[in-house]
């Protein structure tokens, strides 16, 4: 199947973005009222050093748009000098135009009088004016980069109503078509999306209104905002990953519009981890730029909103209060260089032979299911994805929505309790084709029709079910164990696995089968079937008992946990090709390939620990910069290696 590799394009050609989210150390967001261009030039020149050639900037509207029918015409110039600084250094910027939202505080115009922002017409009709206006201003800069309409517009949306507000995707549909044709009308050519963070259903399985199918017509690019919290390093080191993949939406290129962290919350060293972690793995997922929050810290802000009553906010910078670049900063530093090096922006993602296949109760909403269950697509799809990525399979996200790709040898289905009853027979056509079809079963968290919704499971997986109506078979041991009957894509027989258990009394839950015409493969401590597998045509459907998955997705500090190597055996089994590859799941490799015929390998460490790895591959061999051939590879911890694949 087809990874997405989509790409902004510039004057006719594909660019990179790699920049910062920016506002002066000189009055924050406040920083048109109180502008010092000499401040200003040195930031950006900072900046630019360090391989940021792009900031996103923002017209601050309570202080732009100052009364309903005038813009502020100071601000305004001093915007003007702003590009003006922007183009002497050879740097460009994105500007933000509906800025109502800032790091934990919310500001109105003065004049906006309580109105909805979104479905108001004279409020919309006063949004739209102001964007067009500004867009003339500017658009023929050549320092302007793309446009925005907000700032994380979802949760200054609802700040004053509910009801209407952003749960409407019609009212904000076309909210954003009236303000993206302001842009147009105003003369602005450049790319244009929302600003919104992509925090809609089909990211989150919650539905803010912001519909990112429904826009992806509207919008040039995606812009996800990520700042997740999360308990497991693995997992928050490949999230942004993850929605990168998601993100495969209406072909637009995704750029990583917000991603960052505050001092505050991380020692220097590990923040240049995450940073390194970020930059390289979304890259590998697909995305096309990358714009930091942000460029400084704020501490002479201290008593400024919202510094003052959020004053962790103040510590996001990729320098600190008197200019002085972090760690952070010098990653992104690393990462442009080996942009200019090897040309980001001529790289594509290679083909997979491994679906991964996101269901549509994620996104779709369903009548009469419940909303818990949405959430839960996301994170055992996110979790199999880690998992295939410690196998070092090129795994593709498939959305059921869009349809089951036909051109893999491998469909992954992980801890599913719904999918679409035509979804299955698809599933076992691909089979029947040859394919291997693997998946694992899931209860769900709650009591309302509990259970896999499976029609036909017994024929599908040649087995009998002994499931009893209204109740679930518990899981009482806090660690399940599989043994392996047979030897199994590597797996000896005789081999064991073990994998963590959790969940609730809904979801700590097996299935009991007894095997009819398929073979049982491995089995848990206690002797029941764990994994079996049916042939059927040239392919095999292949039944996981248990939800190893939500398992690992539920339990703390867990990665890598075996579901990993199930996934090594069933890519073997299904005769994946893996180009390049290591033993240690904590070493994970991709590849991208050059326009020019190239082949790059990334060798990314999630271990604090230094690792030392053997890559395997196919055919050819691995070398460095220099051309000298790599057979051993040393990582310090959290260290990412890019090596070329030669014949």
């Amino acid at each position: 199947m087809k990874r997405q590799s989509h790409k902004i394009i510039h004057n006719g050609e594909p660019t990179t973005w790699i920049g910062v989210n920016f506002w002066s150390r000189v009055g924050g967001p406040r920083m048109w009222r109180d502008y010092d261009a000499a401040v200003v030039g040195e930031e950006l020149a900072v900046m630019r050093d360090h391989g940021m050639t792009l900031t996103r900037s923002f017209f601050y509207w309570h202080d732009f748009m100052p009364t309903a029918d005038a813009l502020d015409e100071v601000l305004v110039e001093r915007y003007r000098d702003f590009l003006d600084q922007h183009e002497k250094l050879g740097m460009t910027t994105i500007p933000t135009f509906l800025v109502g939202h800032m790091s934990g505080e919310n500001w109105d115009p003065s004049w906006r009088e309580g109105r909805e922002l979104f479905s108001d017409v004279t409020f919309v009709a006063k949004q739209a004016w102001y964007v067009r206006e500004l867009t003339a201003r500017f658009a023929d800069h050549p320092a302007v980069a793309g446009w925005l309409l907000s700032n994380e517009i979802p949760i200054y949306g609802n700040w004053h109503t509910a009801g209407v507000g952003t749960n409407d995707s019609e009212v904000v549909g076309s909210w954003a078509q009236i303000l993206i044709d302001a842009v147009r009308a105003g003369g602005g050519t450049q790319p244009v999306s929302i600003g919104d963070g992509a925090w809609g259903v089909e990211t989150t399985g919650r539905d803010n209104g912001f519909r990112i199918r429904e826009l992806a017509g509207l919008v040039d690019f995606h812009g996800p905002h990520v700042y997740r919290m999360e308990t497991d390093p693995v997992r928050q080191n490949l999230g942004s990953a993850f929605i990168c993949e998601l993100l495969d939406i209406g072909g637009k290129p995704v750029v990583m519009e917000e991603f960052g962290l505050t001092s505050d919350y991380v020692s220097e060293d590990n923040a240049a981890h995450y940073y390194r972690q970020v930059l390289h793995n979304t890259l590998l997922a697909g995305a096309t730029g990358w714009i930091t929050w942000n460029n400084t810290d704020y501490d002479n802000l201290y008593d400024q909103a919202p510094y003052s009553h959020h004053p962790f906010e103040m510590h996001f910078g990729l320098t600190d209060k008197d200019g002085r670049p972090k760690a952070q900063a010098v990653e992104v530093k690393h990462f442009a260089e080996l942009a200019h090096r090897i040309g980001f922006e001529r790289l594509t993602r290679p083909d997979s032979e491994t679906a991964l296949l996101v269901s549509s109760y994620l996104e779709a909403q369903y009548p009469f299911t419940d909303p818990m269950d949405a959430p839960i697509v996301f994170d055992v799809a996110r979790q199999s994805y880690i998992a295939a990525r410690e196998a070092d399979i090129q795994v593709g996200v498939a959305r059921e929505l869009d349809g089951v790709p036909d051109d893999c040898s491998l469909y992954l289905v992980p801890s599913a309790k719904q999918l679409l009853a035509g979804t299955w027979r698809t599933l076992v056509e691909r089979a029947e084709n040859g394919a291997t079809v693997y998946a694992s079963v899931y209860y769900g968290e709650h009591g309302t029709q509990r259970g896999p919704w499976w029609p036909n499971l017994d024929e599908m997986f040649g087995v009998t079910k002994r499931t009893r109506y209204g109740l679930v078979d518990p899981i009482v041991e806090d660690e399940l164990r599989i043994s392996f009957l047979v030897p199994f894509g590597g797996i000896a027989a005789g081999e064991e696995l073990t994998f963590p258990v959790g969940g609730n009394e809904n979801s700590r839950a097996y299935l009991p089968v007894e095997a009819t015409d398929a073979e049982v493969i491995a089995v848990d401590q206690h002797g029941r079937p764990a994994l079996l597998r049916r042939r059927t045509g040239s392919g095999w459907m292949v039944l996981g008992t248990y939800p190893f998955e939500y398992f690992a997705t539920v339990t703390p500090f867990v990665n890598p946990e075996s579901t990993w190597r199930l996934y090594d055996a069933l890519a073997t089994e299904s005769k994946v090709v893996r180009d390049v590859r290591v033993e240690d799941p904590r070493v994970t490799v991709g590849r991208m390939d050059h326009e020019d015929g190239r082949r790059f390998v990334w060798f990314v460490s999630q271990s604090d620990e230094a690792l030392s790895v053997t890559p395997s591959t196919v055919t050819g061999h691995l070398v460095g910069e220099d051309g000298d051939r790599i057979d051993r590879l040393d990582l310090a911890p959290y260290a990412v290696t890019v090596l070329e694949l030669r014949d």
